[in-house]
Parts: structure tokens; sequence; C-alpha cells
């Protein structure tokens, strides 16, 4: 078991989802940045690290009908999973690390909402963009948030990476054309702030090497 998946699947049996610093009552940036790309509402969506967040009862209240979650944690999956009950069904789940996660299609939006900034090795990161660039179409979203500079340091006990646009592009290299960012702040269950870098970007028509 790698050291990222006996980490989160302790968090998960350990706290509820409801008291973790980054659980949103209701996702409405997510949403908002979705509902403005336009998708077909059987557009192929995936939810990275989505675990028990509640993104995915937004869309599934929204008519999407082809929605994967997929995270590390089996625990944080079963949350999600029981919340959601019947409607369960007909989401698809992955468990898995997303720097060895292998897409079984390829997908219109690729949403991360506080996954990227975990990886703080460099061969990290090139293998999430590796993989991301493998799931995404051409003409795809992604929409991806991180903390921010000046934002939080360390997340969950972990170091993290703090992006601002220029950070970000350079990691993602040129197959991706930005065309929305900016700052949210978010108040976690315990009344901090935290400060979030959200980028909505779209991946080039063509598929280019990755940077």
């Amino acid at each position: 078991m790698s050291d990222r998946k006996t980490h989160w699947e302790k968090v998960y049996r350990n706290k509820s989802p409801l008291a973790v610093s980054w659980f949103q009552e209701e996702p409405t940036l997510s949403l908002r940045l979705i509902r403005n790309a336009g998708f077909n509402r059987d557009a192929p969506l995936i939810d990275v690290g989505g675990g028990a967040s509640r993104l995915v009862d937004g869309l599934c209240k929204d008519g999407f009908t082809n929605i994967s979650l997929l995270d590390v944690s089996g625990q944080a999956l079963a949350h999600a999973k029981l919340r959601l009950g019947e409607k369960a069904l007909g989401v698809k789940w992955y468990e898995a690390d997303v720097t060895e996660f292998n897409p079984p299609h390829r997908f219109s939006l690729w949403h991360d909402r506080a996954v990227f900034h975990f990886l703080t090795a460099k061969e990290d990161r090139n293998r999430y963009v590796e993989v991301l660039n493998h799931a995404l179409k051409p003409g795809g979203h992604l929409i991806i948030m991180a903390f921010a500079i000046n934002g939080p340091i360390k997340c969950s006990g972990l170091d993290i990476v703090q992006y601002d646009v220029e950070k970000m592009k350079a990691e993602l290299g040129e197959n991706f054309d930005l065309i929305e960012n900016g700052i949210e702040v978010h108040i976690t269950p315990a009344a901090n702030e935290q400060k979030f870098a959200y980028f909505h970007f779209t991946k080039s028509t063509e598929d280019n090497p990755a940077s």
C-alpha cells in the first residue's frame, strides 16, 4: 500500500467527512465552472480526488448521466456511495492513486479540487500530467484548484505546493489554454480561512506531447 493511500485511508477512518478541512456543504464554484462549460448531460466527467465530496450530488441533480469518481481512499468513496444511495449505481467508481490511474476511456471534463497541490515531488507531478493528457479529450475542459500563493503551506499534516497562474501553466505545459482563473477563500468547518487558486483550462484540439 502506498504512503498516500495509507495516509488518506487513515484520515477517512478517523474523521467524519463533515469535519475535514476541505469539506464544502455546497461546491458552488465547481458547479458554476462546470455549468459554464456547456456540456451535454451525457458528457463523460471525472472528479479526481472526489472522495466524499458533494460535487457528485450536484452533478446528479443537474442531470449529468456519465459521472466518474476517482480517489485513492476506498473509505472516502464508501462515504459518498452511502450518501448517494440508489444514485450511486449510476456513478463509476475508481479506487486508485491518480499518478497510477489507467483511464478506461477519455473524458470531456477533468475536475480536481485539492489533489494536485499534494504532489510535492516533480516526478509525481509529471506523471499526473501524463495521465491527464491521456485521459482528457482534445477540446476537453480542465478545472483544477490548489492552495494559492500566501495560502496554507500544509494540509492534513502533509506539505503542499502553492500555485499561481504561471506556476500552474508551467506544470501543465503547452497543451492547455487558460480561460478563467481566480481566488476563492474557503471557510473550513473549524471556521478557518483557506486561500484557493482556481484555474479553468481547455485542452488543445490536437494531441500534442506534454511539455
